[in-house]
């Protein structure tokens, strides 16, 4: 969403008790695109071993949604301004369930990317609508109440996610394996794509600005030029083209900045507002977003792999070993936002950086010291302590982010934070062959499995580790304390989304 300012269609929007269902329709759909991202990592060994994919397929399955992902949610923002987000909704959500059920059905790994790729371009319609649509359903003094509901659902989905998947896994519902995290979608889709149809209202910005097509290809066409090499290049063994590809995705990217100066000053409409730029919090708070975006990217898939590949857990036994990281992060960002970051500012942030960073050690040191004999309440220790660091900075960045950025421009950052974090997901997911499978032989007997996969993770870890220091020095350049909203003034909405546990 390119605007704040929200109108409903029909006057009696606000207050027709439809507008209850309305939210739980966009609050369902929130939910299912939260699960879609983290359900997948826990069945990937699972896909790996029944549909033969090979690891950088792998990379493909979950950074090919990343990427679809963070090129779409800007434009999935304005389609909703322009043509109605109700409608665009419903286009996103009917999208997804067709999108899902392909990735169920799919018979060999290439369709299965595919679609990936195009399930997380349906979700880039269906996200960006869901605050639009509270913000122009419900008044504002009822709005606290239902964005303290929908964070909630943020939470649920990013402790259910894993878990969930581990069970329909474990499960194997009528034979389906891993195919069930996907088909169990459709029932849950078509019901959205039902109710919504006659319970959301319509709503769209009074001055929406227009779509900028060529700069989602220009994004989009340097991150593939940047990503495919560095997920292929491993099993290619790094060929010429492959450098010349991630040189040129910097020439795109210097076109894109050259575009989106003159659509900037032709039209008003880029897909960057590069204005923002300025702003050295701002510019500063996108970088941190980014490289924690690659961080995470990198941890949660390596993360899988190590526990079902390397120690030869169920999914079921993975699933439950993150259970205490997930309760950590939700604790902690609770307490962030409300006790620690109106008293102490920047510090909290800074300080989530370091404590995510010590955990991160400790996991390295545990992994090296009880070898292949490490169990999940062994592991408890650091994924707490990398959970707490990681909800002290979670939830706050944004408003950090934010807090020096125009009025005018906040839908419009808000937009880009989430773009960026996504983006920086599918680099660090891309990164992956280099840090994790780039120690790997290829050629290891049976025995020799576990310990490879221990010492990938160990030195992919190691990359996590600094990357969390060097968050540490960017995060000098955000304002020491957020701004204070002006009492009754909402929080940016449209082209938002959660940070998320991927």
């Amino acid at each position: 969403m390119n605007s704040t300012d929200t109108t409903p269609v029909t006057a009696g929007g606000r207050t027709d008790r439809r507008r209850w269902f309305a939210l739980a329709i966009v609050m369902t759909a929130a939910f299912m695109d939260l699960v879609d991202v983290t359900i997948v990592n826990i069945a990937i060994p699972s896909i790996q071993r029944e549909s033969g994919a090979s690891f950088s397929q792998i990379q493909w399955i979950t950074a090919g949604y990343a990427l679809a992902f963070a090129a779409g949610l800007i434009t999935g923002g304005r389609l909703g301004d322009i043509h109605g987000r109700k409608r665009i909704f419903l286009v996103g959500i009917g999208g997804f369930t067709v999108a899902s059920a392909l990735c169920g059905l799919a018979v060999n790994p290439e369709m299965l990317v595919a679609s990936r790729f195009l399930q997380g371009g349906m979700a880039a319609l269906m996200v960006p609508q869901v605050l639009s649509i509270v913000h122009a359903t419900f008044p504002a003094h009822e709005r606290g109440k239902v964005f303290g509901l929908f964070g909630a659902v943020v939470g649920l989905g990013a402790v259910s996610g894993p878990l969930l998947g581990a069970l329909l896994t474990e499960w194997n519902l009528f034979g389906w394996e891993w195919r069930s995290i996907f088909l169990i979608n459709l029932p849950v889709g078509v019901a959205g794509l039902v109710l919504g149809s006659r319970f959301i209202t319509e709503s769209r910005a009074p001055r929406a600005l227009k779509l900028d097509l060529v700069g989602v290809a220009l994004v989009t066409l340097g991150l593939l030029m940047l990503l495919y090499p560095l997920i292929r290049g491993r099993e290619l063994d790094w060929p010429v083209w492959g450098y010349v590809s991630m040189a040129g995705s910097l020439v795109v990217l210097a076109v894109l900045v050259a575009f989106e100066k003159r659509k900037s000053a032709r039209d008003g409409s880029p897909l960057v507002e590069l204005s923002l730029f300025r702003v050295k919090s701002f510019a500063a708070g996108i970088a941190v977003q980014t490289v924690f975006g690659v961080a995470l990217g990198v941890f949660f898939l390596v993360w899988t792999l190590y526990m079902q590949f390397g120690l030869g857990w169920s999914p079921l036994k993975a699933g439950l070993t993150g259970v205490p990281f997930s309760i950590a992060v939700s604790v902690a960002a609770g307490v962030s936002v409300q006790k620690l970051v109106p008293r102490f500012g920047r510090k909290v942030l800074q300080a989530g950086s370091l404590v995510m960073a010590s955990g991160v050690l400790l996991y390295i040191w545990e992994s090296g010291h009880y070898g292949l004999a490490i169990a999940p309440w062994q592991m408890a220790l650091p994924l707490v302590v990398m959970g707490v660091g990681m909800g002290l900075i979670v939830a706050p960045l944004t408003d950090a982010i934010l807090s020096e950025v125009p009025r005018e421009h906040a839908g419009s950052a808000s937009g880009l934070i989430n773009t960026v974090q996504q983006m920086g997901n599918a680099l660090g997911l891309a990164l992956v062959s280099v840090v994790f499978f780039g120690t790997i032989s290829d050629h290891l007997r049976p025995e020799q499995i576990g310990p490879a996969f221990a010492d990938a993770f160990q030195n992919a870890l190691g990359y996590v580790a600094a990357v969390m220091g060097a968050i540490f020095l960017l995060m000098f350049a955000l304002p020491k304390r957020p701004a204070q909203r002006v009492e009754g003034e909402q929080a940016p909405v449209g082209n938002t989304e959660p940070v998320l546990v991927p």
